[in-house]
């Protein structure tokens, strides 16, 4: 399991954010991504939120 930085706005422009990979065990991945989001995604203008995907998942990056 990785742990991914999203752009909290969808915006096109913003590129994914490799936060943890090789995460063995789900339960400690969502321990981790919810510890993340109530320390750093607690108001709404928080640009960056955190989500949950396999390991084979490739991340976003914003090339202009």
């Amino acid at each position: 399991m990785k742990i991914i930085g999203v752009d909290n706005f969808a915006r096109d422009n913003v590129s994914d954010i490799l936060i943890a990979e090789n995460v063995q065990n789900k339960e400690f991945a969502e321990v981790m991504q919810r510890a993340l989001n109530d320390k750093y995604c607690n108001h709404e203008n928080a640009s960056t939120y955190y989500v949950i995907r396999e390991d084979d998942y490739k991340l976003f990056k914003w090339e202009p």
